[in-house]
Parts: structure tokens; sequence; C-alpha cells
């Protein structure tokens, strides 16, 4: 079969564009409707096992997401049960098998309750593009792989913001961590440091759409966001490159998502999204007694704190 990409896969199948793939779909015991393509020259994956995937999702012409050009999943096998979910058809894949699962929106309504989510209508269909990259007998295999998978991430995120300020001819510093950062004004009072309690205004952006997806700039009731440094309390890019500056200070952090939110979701629903976010230092302080730390605001904390953003 002509290679062609994971997502325009997903409409070929869905139209019955490819040849291969004209046989109807398959139903499981829950009734989930799938498809898959495969030459049978591997095993089918056993239980216990991990299979590492690229994937898309799409309801109607729009992706909800892609793991493609990025991290792939790894996802470990179980015994197939009734619960209108991929998870059935793990069990019959192999090492170089496509596979296509279809969800009915009112179906998944039915079954798990709760409102569906704006962007999905009732009698939408939701489409879900595997192909299976690879199967790993143990835990240690995929976790080797997967440590290397995450080096070539790393590699790709900063390739990203590197492009993204030599295209936009923006000079930045590079820390030792890997924040890099546009200082257009130092500050003139204490330094930003370990132990320090900072005062930021910030904008936050997404990069490389810059599309804002929250600011305490302007407006009222939008406090300066404060936190002590060097305790994890935030997100790295923002502990590591914040110490450029002093109180008064003005410039922009450009974070790759490894310093960021990860493979968490970030502010624009997604994992490995790279971050901007533009800063004022409005103050640095001795930090508070532990009792009296106020309560931490919702951005920009670290991946394992993260709440849903705005």
């Amino acid at each position: 079969m002509k290679k062609i990409a994971l997502h325009a896969f997903v409409g070929l199948l869905l139209t019955g564009a490819v040849s291969c793939t004209s046989q109807e779909y398959k139903k499981t015991k829950s009734g989930l409707l799938y498809k898959i393509i495969s030459d049978k020259k591997n095993p089918v994956a056993k239980k216990g096992e991990f299979l590492k995937v690229h994937f898309v999702q799409k309801v109607r012409d729009s992706v909800l997401y892609s793991s493609e050009g990025g991290m792939p999943v790894y996802i470990q096998v179980d015994s197939a049960r009734p619960v209108y979910s991929p998870t059935e058809v793990f069990p019959l894949l192999r090492k170089g098998d496509s596979a296509v699962v279809v969800e009915l929106a009112d179906t998944l309504q039915k079954r798990f309750g709760g409102q569906l989510p704006p962007f999905i209508h009732k009698k939408d269909k939701l489409t879900i593009a595997f192909k299976v990259l690879d199967v790993f007998p143990t835990l240690q295999a995929k976790t080797a792989d997967q440590e290397k998978e995450q080096v070539g991430e790393k590699q790709r995120e900063v390739s990203a913001v590197e492009g993204y300020l030599a295209q936009n001819n923006i000079k930045a510093d590079k820390t030792e961590k890997g924040t890099y950062v546009v200082v257009n004004s130092a500050g003139d009072g204490p330094q930003v440091d370990s132990g320090k309690q900072v005062s930021v205004r910030y904008t936050g952006k997404l990069l490389p759409s810059g599309k804002e997806f929250e600011s305490n700039m302007k407006g009222p009731g939008n406090e300066p966001f404060k936190f002590v440094v060097g305790q994890g309390q935030i997100i790295q890019g923002w502990d590591d490159g914040l110490r450029k500056f002093k109180k008064g200070g003005k410039g922009t952090l450009y974070i790759p998502a490894f310093l960021a939110y990860d493979q968490s979701p970030g502010p624009g629903h997604k994992p490995y999204e790279n971050l901007i976010f533009d800063v004022e230092i409005v103050d640095v302080t001795d930090a508070p007694k532990p009792a009296s730390t106020p309560a931490m605001p919702p951005m920009p904390m670290r991946p394992q704190q993260a709440q849903p953003h705005k």
C-alpha cells in the first residue's frame, strides 16, 4: 500500500477510498466499530505486552489530537472487555498494523452519561486511527525505547523554539537548563533567586501560533502571581528563566515543553507544548514563613499540579 499520512488515512478508510479496506466495519462485543489493515506477518500482541503507536483522533473534518511528528504513545495490552473503548481492539493488533475505531457520540453519552463537549454533536462519529510501530514484550524493553523517543522529542522541541526565534529575528540567551530568555530590562532591585518570593505579571502564549491563553497584565482583580523560587511550585522554565531578572525587570521567556508541562496537557490542551511568557517582575522579597505562604494561583504551575486552563 502506498504510504500516506495517518490523518489522511482516517478519511480514506471512512470513505472506502483505499482498495484494501473495502471490507465492512466489524463490531466488538460492546458494539464499537473498527477496521484493521494487516499483512499478518507478525504475531498478535499478547496480554501484558506494550504497543507503540501513533494515532490521530478526529470528529467530522477536525483533528482533535495527533501524535504524528511527536512522541508515540505506549499502551499495555489487556484482555478485551466490552467497555466501548479502543482498548477492545488492542489485543487484535500486530506490529505494522493500521486500524480505525469509530465511536458514536450518542452511544458514548448513553453509556457514560453526562454532557458531550460543545464541539461534539450527538450524531457525530469520533474516529481514531492507529498505526502500530512496534510491540514490546516487557516493561524494560518498552521503557528503553521510550527513553530514546524522549531524547528525540526534546531535540524536536529545542529545534522548534530555535526555529521560531530565528524566523522572527529574536536574539535570546539560552540558560544552562534550556530556557531562552530575552531581557528587555534587567531591573535594578533585588535579584530573583532561590528562596526569594517573586511577584510576576505575565502574558502566556502558545508557540509557534502566538495565541494568548492567559494574562494578569491588565484589568481589575488581576493580582501578580506570587511564588517562592527553587521550591518546585512552578514550571521549570519559569524557575530557571526568571533568575535573569531583578525587581522591575521585563522580558520574555521562550520555554521548550520539557521545561513546561512536558507530556501533560498544557494551556493549549495538548501535550508537549512549547510556550512563550512576557513577564514583568513586580517585586522580590524574602519568602514568608511556610504557615503564611499564600495559596497558589492556577498558572503557571508544574505539570503534576496543573489545573484546567482558561
